[in-house]
């Protein structure tokens, strides 16, 4: 810390004294006003806007004026930009009535109260009607980041220099956050004014821990729930997202241990701010959005902090799906996606930088557009080229054609391999089928599905444990199904149809690494570090198995007597590997019983699978190239390509449709009172008897196209399906006993796709 000198180390006259910061002295309430340029319009726009509303709070003007807490300052602000280095010198030469009055470390002042007399505090302030001492408390706490330390910290100057422990007292932040709503107006203002006076305060320079824990107490005010207190709000979400990436790490860690509650919360109200920025319900509470245009980016980086943090947590604290926002659907996210094609996660902000904050509904599309743009393209480039040259336009170069025998699914279908620059266009024909309207598409899919994973065909295995499918792990020298599989996933993806796969979370994984196809084609693709946990998804007798293995308290050695090789059967015939050079020969120990465990997960999940993964790998790429996967979790690949589980039979019945009936025949309201009433396991069967599948498009239930359609026969006959067209055909039963029997029977013994 430095004060202007001259040169011979003399103090400074007077003439230069005036133009440094005020130095307060102690016991001093306030200090000389400054202008403060960073904030003035801020603040004036605050009062014109409070006072032009006829509710709201009133937010005067607060000027940087600092009151000194305790008698001490931590640093003096910087000298102007003006003041020569050469010129600053330590305050160690002041004459020591000056330097009396400062530290150069802040020392807190010691606070005593304790959340059980808070809560007494506010209980007697309820009863009596006198807030003047919860009053006090609050103007006083909130005045200063050393008085929010002086409350909260646990021990007022520990160090607490620490990811794993914040030093603040949790329960009591909670007690005084959880009371401030129900405070009078007036110590509510006065908290905001105190606030505004800690941000104004703040200067550039090294930051302290307590300065991070005094950010973390703040962030979590409730009072930002107002729009009247979103100025106030949108200045500290701008100081915490300009905080030095070190202090995010911190500051990640210490959200990491709120409570699910608190987190939630904190979460929810990010959310809100940056939709009520984006389409405010009343305009005029909010300055003009070109005077804050850093208010969402702000917000989106600390809410960044926040999916940060619930991505360590272990489990995680929400949900991936609570982070997205849904009102970015309804923004023209393809112009902010082809903005971050540009600029990249350059100082130019786009919500591609942060892709956990769109919605799967967003990624799909940019997805499904990004693809058709690069169809067009070639398309485009195609069509001038055959111009050029004068050969006869063909239209079916905008289309992709599959001419596909019923008994020849897979064979047929290996004609992808040979149109892999068409993969991006529609349409797909059946010999003799006549015009594709969309349900022989999905009839192809269903059908080649259904083929390619049975395990009497040898690609997959089926793990009954889990109820997943796995790569069969014998070596296939032509590895050209797996491609096939993989592109079948993309075009699926690309042609919005749901697929019944069951394929282990760890695969969605592998499939994204790395996001984009290597320019190497003999590059390595889908070795993904996985865990035991990850194992136990697939094979969890086996992870029983290591499990125990690893918490084992005899001798190793001796007991389980095995070595660095695995045996595994490949087509009837038992194969051993070794799990590292000269592993027959390394016996498994207690010291290297980890290694062991690790390097077994990657021979099942990765090297054993290489050469069929990596197919499957460039066949899915060959679909979905685009650098809109970079924007997918693995888990968003999974619901892209296989529907989510989670049903809504209320919005299905909200959006189906009728033919020959309508929703209020009998037979319909009878047809919804037994759905409604089925317990899940049925009504999944009921919607893979309908559609093929029993999880839900990415778009809800809207996007299935769900019909339900007469069928005059006999009452004697089941409910029957075309899952092409996600439609079921129902007769005029008479009773609603009757319905359910029918319809139980019907789903409970369907094979599974139920074609026609």
């Amino acid at each position: 810390m430095h004060l202007n000198m001259s040169e011979n180390n003399s103090p400074v006259d007077d003439r230069e004294r005036d133009r440094l910061p005020p130095i307060f002295n102690h016991g001093l309430e306030r200090g000389s006003k400054q202008p403060c340029a960073a904030y003035g319009n801020f603040f004036s726009s605050v009062s014109q806007k409070r006072e032009a509303s006829s509710h709201g709070l009133s937010l005067p003007i607060i000027l940087p004026a600092i009151r000194q807490v305790g008698g001490l300052v931590r640093e003096l602000p910087p000298i102007c930009a003006g003041v020569k280095q050469k010129h600053r010198i330590s305050l160690d030469i002041l004459p020591p009535e000056v330097k009396a009055r400062y530290s150069s470390d802040p020392i807190i002042p010691l606070r005593t109260k304790t959340t059980k007399e808070f809560q007494e505090d506010i209980e007697k302030a309820t009863l009596s009607g006198d807030w003047k001492q919860v009053h006090d408390f609050y103007l006083t706490t909130f005045d200063s980041f050393l008085e929010l330390n002086a409350a909260f910290k646990k021990e007022a100057n520990a160090s607490f220099n620490t990811t794993e422990d914040s030093g603040i007292n949790t329960k009591f932040v909670n007690a005084v956050y959880d009371a401030i709503l129900h405070t009078p107006p007036e110590t509510q203002k006065a908290v905001l004014k105190g606030i505004i006076n800690s941000l104004l305060r703040e200067w550039k320079g090294p930051r302290t821990k307590d300065d991070l824990r005094a950010y973390f107490v703040l962030l979590q005010n409730p009072q930002y729930t107002s729009t009247a207190t979103y100025v106030i709000f949108a200045h500290l979400l701008r100081k915490i997202s300009s905080l030095a990436e070190a202090d995010h790490h911190f500051l990640m860690h210490w959200l990491k241990k709120l409570s699910p509650k608190r987190f939630k919360q904190l979460v929810e109200r990010l959310q809100f701010f940056i939709s009520t920025r984006l389409f405010p319900a009343r305009p005029e509470e909010l300055p003009p959005m070109a005077k804050c245009s850093w208010w969402i980016p702000s917000a989106t980086k600390v809410l960044s902090l926040l999916n940060a943090a619930n991505s360590i947590a272990v489990p995680p604290i929400l949900p991936f799906a609570d982070f997205y926002n849904l009102t970015l659907d309804h923004t023209d996210f393809m112009e902010d996606y082809h903005t971050w094609q540009t600029h990249g996660n350059s100082n130019r902000f786009t919500f591609c930088q942060f892709p956990f904050i769109l919605s799967a509904v967003v990624k799909k599309a940019i997805l499904q557009r990004d693809s058709e743009q690069q169809m067009i393209s070639m398309a485009r480039q195609t069509l001038v080229d055959k111009v050029s040259r004068r050969q006869r336009v063909d239209m079916s170069l905008l289309f992709l054609n599959i001419k596909v025998r019923r008994l020849q699914l897979v064979s047929d279908s290996d004609e992808l391999a040979r149109k892999r620059a068409d993969l991006k266009k529609k349409l797909m024909t059946f010999v003799g089928a006549g015009l594709d309207m969309g349900g022989l598409t999905k009839e192809w899919f269903l059908l080649l599905i259904r083929q390619i994973f049975h395990t009497d065909y040898g690609m997959f295995t089926y793990i009954k444990e889990s109820q997943y499918h796995w790569f069969s792990s014998w070596n296939c020298d032509n590895c050209s199904e797996f491609r096939l599989v993989g592109s079948l996933m993309g075009l699926a993806l690309y042609n919005s149809i749901t697929l019944d796969i069951r394929f282990p979370p760890c695969v969605y994984k592998k499939l994204l690494n790395p996001p984009m196809v290597p320019c190497d084609p003999d590059a390595p693709v889908g070795i993904t570090p996985l865990s035991l946990e990850d194992l136990q998804q697939i094979m969890p007798d086996l992870a029983h198995g290591l499990s125990e293995l690893l918490s084992y308290e005899g001798n190793v050695e001796e007991d389980y007597y095995t070595t660095f090789q695995v045996f595994q059967e490949e087509m009837g015939v038992i194969k051993s590997y070794n799990l590292k050079p000269g592993g027959d020969k390394i016996p498994l120990t207690n010291l290297n019983r980890k290694e062991y465990v690790q390097l077994y997960i990657d021979f099942l999940l990765n090297k054993s699978i290489e050469k069929p993964f990596a197919a499957f790998y460039h066949g899915f790429h060959s679909v979905c190239a685009s650098d809109a996967i970079m924007l997918l979790r693995p888990e968003e690949v999974e619901v892209l390509v296989c529907g989510s589980p989670h049903l809504d039979m209320v919005s299905l019945q909200r959006v189906a449709q009728y033919e020959g009936y309508s929703k209020t025949d009998p037979t319909i309201r009878a047809f919804w009172d037994v759905v409604l009433a089925f317990p899940l396991e049925l009504q999944k069967r009921l919607l893979h008897f309908c559609t093929g599948s029993d999880r839900v498009p990415v778009g809800g239930m809207a996007d299935l196209n769900f019909k339900i359609t007469k069928n005059d026969v006999s009452t004697d006959w089941l409910p029957v399906s075309h899952t092409c067209f996600n439609q079921i055909c129902l007769p005029p039963y008479k009773s609603k006993k009757e319905l359910r029997q029918k319809l139980t029977i019907a789903i409970s013994n369907a094979e599974g796709f139920g074609l026609e």
